[in-house]
Parts: structure tokens; C-alpha cells; sequence
């Protein structure tokens, strides 16, 4: 099978490149998936230059962990009824050296799930990660009905999607956004108030925006970076989930307001959700995929063969959505 591998860090153009491998076997307890599509995510980039030394422990590795494609055969103890179904693959790439930037992908049946025929398979690549880490960050604390939430850096590829699941339980949106374009974006998916996170004290503007309306939750893209921000508009008791702070890796928090506060600080990452949480978020997701009544934006599709210039399109920010990657027809 053609594949895309790496077995060095360093930037996309010099690391990546093409070869010729065995197609897998499904093991145990695996699906065969020949894969159609394949996501670039954030977290792949990172992968691949270099943000886990030990990922090349045991030699190369395929890149990317959400994908879509049909399922050719199972393993020992899965049905074999699944052979022939459509799907979408998360986590494939995740304590392991198989991703889905090749034409096949053996994994573990329960990271392959039913991908409805009305939804093709670009769109089918792009909601593993970012849908699943924004369904945990609006479902993990509790009922929102009701309730304003804040999402930050809403036109980005998680804050897209929490967006809509916040709106889809029940919530009434915030968002913030950096330009006219990214504010339409949010509007778009639902947000009803959008404050520019560029303007020194949109904390304290939202709150007044607010009035005596409480705001119990933020989805946060940047901990350490809108902390301060955030401080200044959630109220007393409230919840702050984050699942980034790239600009602030290692914040400094003050404890003391925080405490006073009784604030809560959950931090979400994909891959070590709770099996429940991905249960859930997988439900969730393909029956908003059946109804059509999810939004999402494809910055591009390219062939398997431009894999490093989707890879650097992502790195740089430029895009606009997510990338995906096409495999077979």
C-alpha cells in the first residue's frame, strides 16, 4: 500500500515522504479500514516535528489520526457484518506508529464509527478530533441549557464545533475572534455576542455586556494567554475547560482569586477523555451527521502525494478549516 511516512523530526518538506508497505492485518478485536480521506490536525504537525521525542522509538511513522474510508475486514471477536461499512477513524495515530495518511489502516473497531451515507468522506475526516475534544469541553460539567457560554477563539477548528454543541444542549453563545471574517464565521455557527480577543480588556467589556446575566462557562483555546481576560467576565463558581496554551505553555495561575472565586479549571485532551465521554461524543456526533445539522469548513483537498504542503499549510495557520488529504476514490 501507498503511504506517507516519517522516521526523523524536522519540518514537513524534509521529513515526509511517500513509500510502499504491506497492507496490515486487522489483529484481534481490529477493523481493516481502506481509507479515502485523511485529516491534518494541529496535533499531527506537531507530532511530526518533534513535540514527542519518543515517538520514533520503534522506527517510522504514519501520520494523522482522523480519516475516513470502508471497512474490508474485521479481526477475531468483531462481527463480520461490519465489513463493507462507511466510517470515520479517530485516534488511530495515538500511542502507536499507524495513522491514516495511507491507503489502509488497521485499528481498533470501537475508533471506527458508522459514518452516515448522506456524509462524504472529506467531511468524514475532519470530525474526529475536533468534534469529540468540543463535546467534552461542553458536556463534561453538567447541563448548559439556558446558559451563556464563552467560547474563545471560536472560527478556530474545536471552537467551530463547540459553538454548535453548545447551541445544539441548550446554551446561548459568546465567542471571541480576532478579525471581521472569524466573527462571521462564529455568527454562523451560532454565536449570538462576538468581542474582538485582540482589544486589551474585552473581559471586562463581555462582563458589562452582560450585565447581572451570570456567565458558569468558558471553552477556552488559550489557558494561559485569556486567562486574565476570562477572570474578569466569568462569574463565581464558574467552569473554565481548555484544551490548548501554545502562546503561554506553562501559565502562572492566581491561585488565590481562582480559589476565592470557587472556580473550576478542566483541562480536556482527545486521546485521554473517558471511554464514556468517547462513547458519547461519537453518539452524538453521527446522529447530528444523519440530521445534517452540523457545519463544517474544508480549507482544501489535496492528493497523498501533497501531504508536506498540507502539512505546512496548517503549520503556518493559513487555512481556513480543516485539510484533507484524499487516498482512493
Amino acid at each position: 500500500m501507498r503511504a506517507i511516512v516519517f522516521n526523523r523530526f524536522g519540518s514537513a518538506s524534509d521529513v515526509l515522504e511517500m513509500t510502499e508497505l504491506p497492507t496490515p492485518e486487522p489483529a484481534p478485536g481490529e477493523v481493516l479500514v481502506r481509507l479515502h480521506t485523511s485529516a491534518v490536525n494541529p496535533s499531527d504537525v506537531k507530532k511530526r516535528a518533534g513535540a514527542f521525542p519518543d515517538l520514533l522509538d520503534d522506527g517510522f511513522v504514519i501520520p494523522h489520526s482522523d480519516g475516513a474510508g470502508i471497512i474490508t475486514a474485521v479481526g477475531l471477536g468483531v462481527a463480520p457484518t461490519r465489513v463493507g461499512e462507511r466510517v470515520f477513524v479517530y485516534q488511530a495515530q495515538h500511542g502507536r506508529r499507524y495513522g491514516t495518511a495511507a491507503e489502509y489502516v488497521a485499528v481498533d473497531a470501537r475508533r471506527a464509527s458508522l459514518l452516515p451515507a448522506s456524509v462524504d468522506f472529506a467531511v468524514g475526516a475532519c470530525i474526529g478530533i475536533p468534534t469529540m475534544t468540543a463535546h467534552r469541553c461542553i458536556t463534561a460539567d453538567g447541563p448548559v441549557t439556558d446558559q451563556w457560554v464563552l467560547v474563545t477563539g471560536g472560527a478556530g477548528r474545536v471552537g467551530h464545533y463547540a459553538i454548535q454543541w453548545a447551541r445544539h444542549f441548550g446554551a446561548r453563545v459568546i465567542a471571541t475572534a480576532s478579525n471581521p471574517r472569524d466573527a462571521e464565521r462564529c455568527h454562523e455557527a451560532g454565536a449570538e455576542h462576538v468581542v474582538d480577543h485582540r482589544q486589551t480588556g474585552w473581559g471586562a467589556a463581555l462582563r458589562r455586556w452582560l450585565g447581572q446575566q451570570p456567565l458558569f462557562r468558558v471553552v477556552d483555546v488559550e489557558f494561559g494567554a485569556n486567562l486574565p481576560e476570562v477572570l474578569e467576565c466569568i462569574s463565581t463558581g464558574g467552569t473554565i475547560v481548555t484544551y490548548g496554551s501554545a502562546a503561554v505553555p506553562e501559565p502562572t495561575l492566581p491561585f488565590r482569586r481562582i480559589m476565592f472565586m470557587d472556580l473550576t479549571v478542566r483541562t480536556v485532551l482527545v486521546y485521554d477523555m473517558p471511554e464514556a465521554a468517547k462513547e458519547m461524543a461519537v453518539f452524538d456526533t453521527c446522529a447530528l451527521l444523519a440530521e445534517g445539522a452540523l457545519q463544517h469548513r474544508i480549507a482544501g483537498v489535496l492528493p497523498l502525494a501533497e501531504t508536506a504542503w498540507a502539512h505546512e499549510q496548517v503549520e503556518r495557520g493559513g487555512t481556513d478549516g480543516c485539510v484533507v488529504i484524499t487516498i482512493s476514490a
